[in-house]
């Protein structure tokens, strides 16, 4: 059997990810929220992209729990990235941050597809606190993350979709996919600590990671 012709997709969308005022001190806080914002940006073009690829999803709940799980990833990535660059009390409020907004517009979205009357952020959170320790466990280095890192995400994103070329999925997010989510992930955060330099963190915008523009 011939395998699959993997392409690349639409491609990232364009994300705006400087603060206009730039210069201006930003709280860790300000960044994260930013930041969150670009994460979700980054895990929707992608889930369009492996629609565009003809990978099925059926709902909008399921296509929450694709999200989900790219953004479990992005968040834990970002915490792999700034290490180092932040002081361990700097390096948990920016996370907790990220993972709080994020949560909330999980919630908003998750509100939006099956109504009110459940606070949908704990189970976000949850899975999250789930992912975070899974992925500690695989390697990441010089900015990347290892085949493991990258193949355990393929997995949990297969297991969100539906059954239509389902073997193919895995491969689809570790060649294609997850390339596209980190060159724009790296340029956001390097972006947002260069526009808006959070009090107390200049490390992290003199050391953050660099990446072409697109």
């Amino acid at each position: 059997m011939l395998a699959r012709q993997f392409r690349h997709g639409v491609g990232m969308v364009r994300i705006r990810s400087r603060w206009n005022a730039k210069g201006k001190a930003r709280s860790l806080e300000e960044n994260a929220g930013a930041l969150a914002f670009i994460e979700w940006r980054i895990a929707g073009a992608t889930l369009l992209n492996l629609e565009n690829e003809g990978f099925q999803t059926d709902t909008q709940v399921q296509r929450l729990d694709v999200l989900e799980e790219l953004c479990a990833f992005l968040i834990h990535v970002t915490d792999r990235l700034v290490h180092g660059q932040m002081s361990d009390e700097e390096r948990q409020r920016f996370i907790v941050a990220l993972a709080l907004k994020t949560a909330d517009t999980y919630h908003d979205n998750r509100v939006d597809a099956e109504g009110r009357g459940q606070d949908f952020r704990q189970p976000f959170i949850d899975k999250l606190n789930l992912r975070m320790a899974e992925y500690a466990e695989f390697r990441f280095e010089n900015a990347e993350p290892g085949y493991a890192f990258k193949r355990f995400l393929g997995e949990c994103v297969t297991n969100s979709m539906g059954p239509r070329d389902r073997k193919w999925i895995s491969d689809q997010v570790m060649e294609i996919e997850i390339p596209e989510m980190l060159k724009t992930l790296k340029k956001g955060i390097k972006d947002l600590f260069e526009s808006g330099t959070a009090a107390g963190a200049s490390q992290a915008a003199q050391s953050a990671p660099t990446s072409q523009s697109s």
